[in-house]
């Protein structure tokens, strides 16, 4: 059976949010369920665009459980949430069963948990693996965990439910970019042919730029993170690359930095930089 979706959720994993977002508003003739699924799509894609006021304020109380999902995510993400908050209605929500095997409330309690590197409950959350992106988050967490033995073990499982499938590529090439040696080259030609098959996003730049940057190829790298750069200036995923790849070409990146903090003020990169800023000025303190 063909799924509606297909062309909306295919656009969203390779970061094409504003393709989601056209495509998204032509289909029709859709279950009560997939126009929930649809609409999740729609948040998240406006959600990975910046555009968390817009989410919040339409995603009302009275929504589904999945829409209430991605609503504290945009909650989470944009910081107009306590993270105490967000993360007690997780709890809340996971320990309810009435929601804790819907697909959505359990992908977005793994980014949460995730993000803020909590890997055990977010394992427990995704594990269950009751679709694809619930496997490739497992491999992205266990991955953050340094356990490449366990992403790789996940990603032969996605492999045997659909081995074409662009997530199960797109886990493929994580996977191969963290083991290194010969897999980074087999990555590299995963997200050449992603692009040339579909469109070069920004994620598929980056995906490429952390391959030159495995391999030390830090002005290739630099490349492909610029053109990223001019799709979407606000990406947080781009801006940390251009900082890691422009300190180890020596060159100023108080810019990107600044940017980083405004769009996405939660991504680790930036509580690293804040712990970092702690820990010099606690020192600088003490040498006064």
């Amino acid at each position: 059976m063909s799924d509606p979706l297909f062309a909306v959720r295919n656009n969203f994993y390779l970061g094409a949010f504003n393709t989601v977002l056209n495509e998204a508003s032509d289909i029709d003739s859709l279950t009560d369920l997939e126009q929930i699924d649809r609409d999740a799509f729609i948040y998240r894609s406006y959600i990975a665009l910046g555009s968390y006021e817009l989410v919040i304020s339409e995603i009302k109380d009275s929504a589904a459980t999945a829409l209430q999902a991605v609503k504290l995510l945009a909650q989470y993400t944009s910081g107009k949430k306590a993270k105490e908050a967000v993360l007690s209605t997780l709890s809340e929500w996971l320990g309810d069963s009435a929601c804790n095997r819907n697909p959505t409330v359990l992908l977005i309690s793994g980014i949460i948990y995730a993000q803020e590197g909590m890997y055990e409950e977010a394992l427990k959350a995704c594990h269950v693996g009751l679709n694809l992106e619930l496997m490739a988050l497992c491999v992205q967490v266990y991955l953050k965990m340094d356990r490449t033995d366990k992403a790789d073990q996940q990603l032969k499982a996605m492999s045997n439910v659909d081995d074409d499938a662009t997530l199960t590529q797109l886990a493929t090439a994580w996977v191969g970019t963290a083991l290194g040696g010969a897999k980074v080259q087999d990555a590299q030609y995963i997200y050449q042919e992603m692009g040339d098959k579909y469109n070069f996003t920004a994620t598929i730049y980056n995906g490429r730029a952390v391959c030159y940057m495995k391999v030390g190829d830090y002005e290739e790298a630099e490349r492909d993170l610029l053109e990223a750069f001019n799709k979407d200036a606000k990406n947080a995923e781009t801006l940390s690359n251009l900082i890691t790849c422009g300190l180890h070409l020596g060159k100023n990146v108080q810019r990107y930095i600044t940017q980083l903090k405004m769009a996405a003020p939660s991504h680790p990169f930036c509580k690293r930089l804040e712990n970092a800023d702690e820990l010099f000025n606690r020192a600088a303190a003490s040498m006064a």
